[in-house]
């Protein structure tokens, strides 16, 4: 699994718990900690804040439209 499809699963599994579209990067962090990842910190923040984020600015050659940011560190899955 890629640290892009971990992120989308884990932010998806906060968002049914929490029943509303909304996120934050210490959610999901934890959640993937707690579930063993094999990814950084850094790496999951890099992706959730840059690389996952469609208003984010284009730092990276490969960049996707998942996330949206709503908030400082609050985020929606689009």
């Amino acid at each position: 699994m890629t640290c892009r499809d971990e992120i989308l699963a884990t932010a998806q599994q906060i968002i049914r718990a929490k029943g509303i579209n909304e996120f934050t990067i210490s959610e999901v962090i934890h959640q993937m900690m707690n579930n063993g990842t094999q990814f950084k910190e850094s790496t999951i923040r890099t992706h959730i804040t840059s690389r996952l984020c469609a208003n984010a600015p284009d730092n990276h050659t490969i960049t996707y439209n998942d996330f949206e940011r709503i908030g400082n560190g609050i985020y929606k899955q689009l």
